[in-house]
Order: C-alpha cells, then sequence, then structure tokens
C-alpha cells in the first residue's frame, strides 16, 4: 500500500477540487472523535441543530465550492433498519445540505445486488474526474488515511460506481419517507 494521505495533504486535495468531488461511503458506522458530543447528544434526544453540526471549515469550504461550480456529493450506502450511528447521519447531514453539498441514500442490499463494493465496504473521494481517494480506517473504525490512485482503470471504476449508485440512490427526504 502507498503512503496515507492525512491532516493537511489529505485537505489540500480539498481545496484545490477544480469541477467536483464525490464520495461513496459505504460504512455504517464512523468513529469520528469530533462528532462523539454531537453523537451523544443525538441519541439523548436532542434533535435541534446546532453549530457542531451545521458550521465550521468542513462546511464553509463546501459551500464556497457550491458557489464557485465545484460541488461537493456523495451517496450514503446505509443498511435498513438503520443504526444509531446511520440515524445520527441521516440527521445531521441537515448542516451538509444548508452548505451545499448533495447527499443521496441508497440501501445496503440494494448497493450489493448493483455490484458497488459494499461487502466489504469501499470508502473513497472521486476528484475531478482523475484522482481517486481510497480511505482506510481501523478495525474501530477510526480513518487513518487515504490512498491516492490515479490510474486510468480505478479511477474508471470509481466513475461507474458513481454513477450507479447514484442513479440507484434517494435524496435525504425521499429516502426519510421510504423509511
Amino acid at each position: 500500500m502507498a503512503e496515507l494521505l492525512t491532516g493537511d495533504q489529505l485537505g489540500e486535495l480539498f481545496h484545490t477540487v477544480r469541477r467536483c468531488a464525490f464520495r461513496l461511503e459505504t460504512r455504517d458506522r464512523y468513529n469520528v472523535p469530533n462528532e462523539h458530543p454531537s453523537f451523544e447528544a443525538f441519541l439523548g434526544g436532542h434533535r435541534e441543530l446546532d453549530e457542531s453540526v451545521s458550521s465550521g471549515p468542513w462546511y464553509d469550504m463546501t459551500r464556497q465550492a457550491a458557489e464557485q461550480g465545484r460541488p461537493f456529493s456523495r451517496v450514503r450506502v446505509v443498511t435498513v433498519p438503520l443504526g444509531d450511528y446511520s440515524r445520527y447521519a441521516l440527521w445531521s447531514a441537515q448542516g451538509n445540505l444548508a452548505a451545499g453539498e448533495e447527499i443521496r441514500y441508497l440501501d445496503r442490499d440494494r448497493a450489493a445486488r448493483l455490484d458497488l463494493p459494499v461487502r466489504p465496504p469501499v470508502d473513497s473521494w472521486l476528484f475531478d474526474d482523475e484522482r481517486v481517494a481510497v480511505l482506510h480506517f481501523d478495525a474501530d473504525d477510526a480513518f487513518i488515511g487515504a490512498e491516492l490512485i490515479d490510474e486510468p482503470e480505478t479511477v474508471e471504476q470509481h466513475q461507474a460506481w458513481r454513477r450507479i449508485a447514484w442513479d440507484a440512490s434517494l435524496s435525504r427526504d425521499e429516502f426519510m419517507r421510504s423509511l
């Protein structure tokens, strides 16, 4: 495996997007330390959006990118019925959507039937249809780094997965109505 990008190296990929960034998000849980307080509050019944899920550097960056015609989008593949983290992510997506990111949802069983890489999960970002950052996680679902790949076959595979996932997925509102 190549050297994994983290921190500023990975962040630079998002700041240098010229046309678009797409994430195929296929895990049912992410262990993100800065999410812990809002996740715990959500589990405790707190459902009002506050700054922890609607403002900050990510939202500022995606808002600016959307305004400049460089949209960020993603398809979240989820197991139905939803687990605690997926319910939290569905709720907190309101902040991402308000910042101009488009998020769609796809049931894991349907994704598997479409031959998307969901068992085991493959998470990735496709940048400008030119580079793929394959995300790696440890056994506790914590992000450890991203492997940057620009080989044409890999890029084409991720472009195909994006098309399949996007066409088969539902908007957040449609998905919520389907539950």
